[in-house]
């Protein structure tokens, strides 16, 4: 029916109206008359209004006590140690929870922070949720205390937190940023001015006393965009919320987990829970900032690289990071105990279940990794081999070939004089090397078409080079799925399978990795690894492109 007709014809109209009201009484909807004559204040007035409602402000002794009460009720699983103390003498406590029932060297370290705990309330009152949570008896806390060890810093800036809803302590120096760069002296990784500020010291320990494998810092909704004259009791921020964000910061692009997937697995915690997050640069559509881009900056993601205190972690020990917004303390619960179960598990490319914290080097798809059975023993690694990586050099056969994988590490300074882009002047080189059979390496390198290899040279770190004391591994990433490994072997001897002292494969995101584990006893007589790996792939690949036949049958 024409619409002119529809205008015009008023017992269909009559109909059409009464029908609309009865289906609007049966559905308990407003009808739309009601709807168009309801005024700004009276729509107003149907909506929630949380901030007049006085929010519980958390006191120091509230705070204080509750964290004695926790280490009374749960003996067993919590221990509160007094890290340091404020300038005005106010203690600075960690809760330490894990279950001691269950072997300590198998587990992971999570320090858990709220470092912007003072206007921003949000992210403190969240971490204080999570330790509720982590001394439950829900199946997944249980097995998170069995798995991790948990270090929790719910407020390390109790000035501001009890006392002035601003960012600094009384010195002015924020705790999340040590005050900016011009505090640190990057080059030796120290604060400047540790009499100044006891929190940033307090955290630093920390980080040097566990060396944690992951360090996720809370932040959320603050009290900062208000002026002090407009802060009043401070219990008007209920209702106050923000767009929520996981992983980084807006003002830091560099403050985040090097593995986007990690960001992915806990925002999809928090979605199953109901909330939404904000993906950075991915949702802004923006390409990332760089020194040579600065002219085009205007048109490039607003976060730049800078230096915050977690990054001291990262720099020292190959730390994971990651920074929480949290606008809802459900929606920063959700996705803390989404980071406990990646933690409690195998993360898709390794071997061993926890945090993905372990290769430190890396080369054309090839990985110097951490050595070591246990969680203790390959953060023992891992953190000797990150301080040490800088001055591995590394090579790899190329162009690289189907079937056969080689990948040489000198980590030494003499060691790397050995290694050449030219195949003949190599071969040669490690003709009189002790330990190592020449011959078979050469049998392997020359059955290939390879041209040449692929050289990145380390830098030397200082005039003594120290042995590698616990034990280093090496990845090999195949791009097949399942290929049958028919040769495996280190400096030219063959390998067998072995979690200490040999060869370990697995699948993980459509590749074949093989481990080369070598022990503490032959890491600390060796600078130079050799790495040969012949194998089957199951899978016919085919190469090349013909034009249409017509085109074949033209040409001829």
């Amino acid at each position: 029916m024409p619409a002119s007709l529809l205008h015009n014809c008023c017992p269909f109209r009559t109909s059409l109206r009464i029908a609309f009201c009865l289906l609007s009484l049966l559905l308990n909807l407003p009808l739309l008359e009601a709807q168009e004559t309801e005024t700004l204040q009276q729509k107003l007035a149907r909506l929630p209004q949380p901030w007049q409602k006085k929010l519980h402000r958390l006191t120091l002794k509230e705070y204080t006590e509750t964290l004695k009460f926790w280490e009374q009720t749960h003996p067993d699983l919590v221990q509160v140690d007094r890290i340091g103390v404020t300038l005005e003498g106010i203690p600075l406590p960690m809760l330490k929870i894990t279950d001691p029932k269950t072997d300590l060297k198998q587990k992971q370290i999570c320090l858990v922070t709220a470092l912007h705990g003072g206007p921003e309330r949000s992210g403190t009152t969240a971490v204080m949720h999570f330790v509720e949570w982590m001394l439950s008896d829900d199946p997944e806390a249980v097995a998170t205390r069995q798995k991790q060890l948990l270090l929790i810093i719910p407020i390390i800036n109790p000035f501001a937190y009890f006392e002035t809803d601003r960012f600094g302590n009384s010195q002015k120096i924020d705790p999340y940023t040590g005050g900016g760069t011009t505090n640190w002296d990057l080059k030796t990784l120290q604060f400047k001015l540790p009499e100044k500020s006891p929190e940033v010291m307090a955290v630093l320990s920390v980080v040097d006393q566990f060396q944690p494998d992951v360090h996720v810092d809370v932040h959320g909704t603050g009290l900062q965009e208000y002026a002090p004259e407009q802060l009043g009791s401070r219990e008007r921020y209920r209702g106050q919320t923000m767009f929520e964000v996981t992983g980084s910061a807006y003002s830091n692009m560099s403050l985040r987990p090097w593995d986007w997937r990690i960001t992915e697995a806990i925002n999809q915690s928090g979605e199953a829970a109901g909330f939404g997050y904000d993906r950075f640069e991915a949702d802004a559509q923006r390409l990332f900032w760089g020194n040579s881009l600065t002219a085009i900056s205007n048109k490039l993601w607003l976060g730049r690289p800078q230096f915050y205190t977690a990054h001291y972690g990262y720099a020292h020990y190959h730390t994971m990071l990651m920074a929480f917004e949290v606008g809802w303390e459900q929606s920063g619960l959700a996705r803390l105990k989404g980071l406990m179960k990646i933690g409690n598990e195998r993360w898709i490319d390794e071997f061993h279940s926890g945090y993905p914290v372990n290769r430190v080097n890396s080369y054309i798809g090839h990985y110097v990794s951490a050595w070591g059975t246990t969680a203790r023993a390959r953060r023992q690694s891992r953190v000797e081999l990150w301080k040490q990586q800088p001055r591995f050099s590394q090579a790899v056969l190329y162009p690289q070939t189907a079937g056969r994988d080689t990948y040489l590490v000198a980590t030494s300074q003499k060691a790397a004089e050995l290694l050449s882009a030219d195949i003949p002047e190599f071969l040669a080189n490690i003709k009189d090397s002790p330990d190592i059979d020449q011959s078979a390496l050469q049998t392997i390198i020359e059955a290939g078409p390879e041209i040449k290899f692929a050289v990145s040279k380390g830098r030397a770190l200082g005039p003594k080079e120290l042995p590698i004391e616990h034990g280093i591994s090496f990845q090999l990433r195949l791009p097949y799925h399942q290929p049958d490994l028919v040769d495996i072997r280190l400096n030219g001897h063959l390998l067998h399978k072995s979690e200490t002292d040999g060869y370990v494969s697995w699948q993980g995101s459509g590749f074949t990795y093989v481990q080369i584990n070598v022990p503490p006893e032959k890491s600390k007589t060796h600078d130079l690894y050799l790495i040969t790996c012949l194998y089957a792939p199951k899978e016919q690949r085919t190469y090349g492109w013909k034009p249409p036949a017509q085109v074949l049958n033209r040409i001829k």
